[in-house]
Parts: structure tokens; sequence; C-alpha cells
């Protein structure tokens, strides 16, 4: 029996990318942007990113996806064979993403247990860094094996499994429909809750405050374009593999709109959460909300927990919601990891989809395990900065090349704008793509590298380059290796 990869309603699609787009980041990395850029002035870079670089650059993955109905290393050979190493490029940095998310995710299904008693104890910062990930900061810790972290990761892949080797629509696309909304639903009690507290005005009006002279600051405007990257997925195969999968009456544009503004109404909804508690532990704390403020596993794994000792029974409700919005918020993005590069094999080699399914998790359950050891913590954060600052950078860069110029974007515009109910693209919208996505998101490479470069230890140097030889030689390898499908390289177009 053959898999079907396709969508069983327009309603599935829209619901999986929501999810694939509302991750980890929303709740731990953009608040942190946004009060660390200027607060309130900050919305002005950030709507304007949204509008020049979110949505056009959605439009023309979603487009193009659409347009080859295939995976997208199979997509970029039909485009032109000499450019396949990018089709399986992105999508095994991709799946390398998901091997070490799958690490927080068992970190956090941890701490969800751990919420019911707040069992991390007086002291949760030792407890996160010292009791149980154990982190050393030599390489010799990878010797030193974590079996809780280890379990907690394994049962992480199994539901990725269970979800991902069906049909998609019986899997993903069922999944879904539960989980983004009931994300939503719980993400509200929360922050409803948030608003209650004591001193959480506090930290909305440091949240909110503009500093206004910022908005002269080159950095201010990179951070704005570099959020929307991120949060919304861009470039990173996700959005045209699930646009792929979509029926033939799929209405492109309006289903972006929709994406897009329920990813930053996530976000910024999550920060109001985020900082209505700051403001209570500064309160509480008699501690500078600006000396407070994290991002990362800092603010979820000691920062909440922190807040959760001095919260009293309402901690007991509370702590385990939160736990588990991060865990469906880390579920429903980490589903979508796995998909560009599943689908680019079952196209090529011919595999069933409950097959590759199966031998992805399995492969990527093995390596994830190097970071259930002490050292974990710090290669996870080494190979994070490499994939997400360089070579995903450097790919979406090269993406945009070739969907916009060598497939020519402009074919797209009469398709796209015959089964639209909202906005019309045109000359303004190629501009973007053709000029001002390539040259914005150079921009930001380059400053991603030169981070690297500059900031970077001798031993995130070495790993750095060993995940760079990892990442070319996977792809180096099922670029060259024979398809065992007659119509790999044979373009099904649509336009």
């Amino acid at each position: 029996m053959t898999d079907k990869n396709e969508w069983g309603s327009n309603l599935s699609f829209i619901l999986a990318m929501i999810g694939s787009a509302v991750g980890l980041g929303n709740i731990w990395r953009y608040p942190y942007v946004l009060y660390s850029n200027g607060g309130g002035a900050f919305y002005i870079p950030y709507i304007v990113a949204i509008l020049l670089m979110g949505i056009p650059f959605l439009i023309l993955e979603y487009g193009v996806g659409y347009n080859y109905k295939s995976s997208f290393a199979k997509a970029i050979t039909n485009i032109d064979s000499k450019w396949q190493y990018l089709g399986w490029l992105l999508p095994v940095a991709v799946f390398m993403i998901m091997i070490y998310y799958s690490a927080i995710l068992g970190w956090d299904g941890i701490y969800m247990i751990l919420s019911f008693f707040k069992g991390w104890g007086a002291d949760p910062n030792s407890f996160f860094t010292t009791t149980l990930l154990q982190s050393s900061d030599s390489y010799m810790g990878l010797t030193n094996f974590i079996p809780l972290i280890a379990v907690a990761m394994l049962i992480g892949w199994a539901i990725i499994w269970f979800i991902s080797h069906k049909d998609l629509e019986k899997g993903l696309g069922k999944v879904s429909k539960v989980l983004v909304p009931l994300l939503f639903i719980i993400m509200i009690v929360i922050v409803g809750f948030s608003l209650t507290l004591p001193g959480a005005s506090i930290g909305l009006a440091e949240l909110f405050n503009p500093d206004w002279s910022l908005l002269g600051n080159f950095n201010i405007w990179m951070a704005a374009f570099g959020q929307i990257i991120f949060s919304l997925s861009l470039g990173m195969s996700i959005a045209f593999t699930y646009a792929s999968y979509t029926k033939d009456d799929a209405d492109l544009i309006t289903n972006t709109l929709s994406i897009a503004f329920a990813n930053c109404a996530f976000e910024n909804f999550a920060a109001l959460g985020v900082f209505s508690i700051l403001g209570y532990m500064s309160m509480q704390s008699g501690t500078a909300v600006a000396d407070l403020v994290t991002q990362g596993t800092g603010l979820v794994f000691i920062a909440y927990p922190t807040v959760f000792n001095v919260l009293g029974n309402w901690a007991l409700v509370l702590g385990p919601l939160f736990f588990l919005t991060v865990y469906l918020a880390g579920l429903t993005s980490i589903l979508s990891t796995i998909e560009p590069l599943s689908f680019s094999i079952q196209n090529k080699f011919g595999l069933t989809r409950s097959k590759t399914m199966t031998i992805l998790c399995i492969t990527g359950a093995a390596i994830s395990m190097l970071y259930a050891t002490s050292y974990g913590g710090s290669l996870l954060g080494y190979v994070d900065t490499f994939i997400n600052q360089i070579a995903l950078l450097f790919g979406i860069i090269v993406e945009c090349i070739v969907f916009a110029w060598i497939f020519d974007a402009e074919k797209l515009i009469d398709f796209l704008n015959s089964r639209t109910k909202t906005i019309k693209v045109g000359k303004w919208w190629l501009i973007i793509v053709k000029y001002v996505l390539p040259i914005a998101i150079s921009i930001i490479w380059i400053g991603g590298m030169i981070d690297v470069i500059n900031n970077g230890s001798m031993e995130q140097l070495i790993f750095t380059v060993l995940t760079a030889l990892v990442l070319l030689i996977v792809t180096l390898v099922l670029t060259v290796r024979h398809a065992k499908t007659g119509d790999w390289e044979n373009a099904d177009e649509r336009v």
C-alpha cells in the first residue's frame, strides 16, 4: 500500500503550518528580542519585516511548492539539476535541527512531571545545570551518559514516529487539528492568570516602554528581520513541503496571511505572560526586571521554576500547564522538521512514507543520544548556532535566487492572483523576492558569520567545522546516489 501525502482539507494545512511556525522560539526567544530591541519601538521594524520579508517569502515558497507538488529536492532538481545539492542541503540541515530539538523536548518532558511537586527544589539554576544536565564544558563530558534525559528523549521520538509514520492526514493532519487549538487555549489561560499577578504591570511597563532612539540603530532592524526568518520558518523547505501537500483549490495568499497573523499574535501574546511573570518576580525579589530578563533555556527551566517556587499552590496548576504548552509548541514544530527530508527520500528512492519515517526516527533518535550526555548542552548550543546563523541562512539566500530568478517567480503571479480573495501580487512582489530578500538575508548571514568567528571559543569552532562536514557529506551522498524512481527528473508543473 502506498502512503498518501495530501492534506485532507485546507484547515489541516493551515493548522499544521501554524503549528510549525509556533514553537519554542515564540515563547523563549521573542519576548527577549522585543524587550532588548527598543520595547514598543521594535514593532515598527517588526511589522516592516513581516510585510517586506515574511509574507512575500512565504507566498514564494507556497507558490513554487504548490506548482511542483513534489518534495523540495525533486523540485530543485527539476528547476535545474545543477542545483540538486541545495535541494538536499536544506532538508538535511532542518533534520539536524530536529535532532537537537528533541533534547529540549526531553528536558521539558522531565519538567512537566517535576512541576506537579516542584521537583527542581529551592535552587532551580543549580538543579537544571548541575543535577539534571550535569553540565560539562569539556568535550570529555560526551563520555558521561545521563539515562533520565535519554529516556525522556526516546519517549519524544516514539511520539514523533507514532504520528509521522501514518498517512499525512491520519497522522499529522489529525494531530494538528487537536494540538494547535489546544496550544492557543492553554496559552490564553496562562497569560490570563499572569496578568492578574501583583506586579504584572511593572513587567509590562518595562516590555513596552519604547526607546525610539534605537530605530536609527542598524541592529534593531536586523533583529526584526532575523526574528521573522526563524519565527515563520522561512526558507527551511518546510513551507514548501507543506504547500506541495495541498489540494488543487488552495488559496495560497490568504493562507499565508492567516498563518503569519496567527504566529505573530501568539508570540506577542506569549510576551505578555512572560513579562507579567517577570514583573511579579521583580516585585517579590526586589530585583529590577532588567536583571531578570533572559532567553532560551534559562527562561523556561530556571526563571519560570523560580516563579513557581513562590507562587504557592497556584503553581501546581500553572506549572504543569506551562510546561505542557512548551511541550506542545515543541512537538508541533518538531513534527514539521522531518517532513522535507522524508518527502525528498520518498520521491528519489521510492520508499513508502511509513518506512522512510521509521528509518529517519531511528537514525535521529540514535544520533540524539549525544545530547543525553554532560556535554549535550554545550554541543546543542554550538550546533544550533552553526545551523541557524550559517548553514540555513546561506541555503535560504540560494533558494531565494533559484526560486525568484532561475524558476522565474513572475510565472506565479497570474496563477496566485486567480485564486485569492485577499491581496494580489504584482511587480512590487517581484522586486521584493528578486532583490530585497536576497540582499537583506545576505546581510544577516554575514553578521551571523562574523559573530561566530569573533565570539566563538576554540571548541565551538572545532565542533562547528565537524557539524559542517557532517552536513556537507550527508548532503553529497544523497545527491550523488542514483534515483530509484523513474520520474525523479521529470517535472509536473502547474504554471
